[in-house]
């Protein structure tokens, strides 16, 4: 666990992000009191697959990228 003060964390901040992104907890705290704790948000794991989804969609309608009834005012 990483502690920093409020300045090193504004110097910082990408960085910080990025490490806490990564899974590392990070204290930012005032006079060497911690005020906030920076952690990864719940199921932002990273573990997505380009290409997991493929043959999940079994079909598209035909008109699928036609013109919505409620837009054709509009065209």
């Amino acid at each position: 666990m990483a502690q920093l003060n409020i300045a090193e964390a504004k110097a910082h901040f990408s960085e910080i992000v990025r490490r806490a992104a990564r899974g590392e907890e990070i204290v930012i705290a005032k006079d060497n009191h911690p005020l906030v704790r920076l952690v990864p948000v719940q199921g932002n794991e990273g573990d997505r697959v380009p290409g997991s989804a493929k043959h999940h969609i079994v079909s598209v309608s035909p008109d699928f990228a036609g013109t919505l009834e409620d837009f054709k005012d509009y065209m």
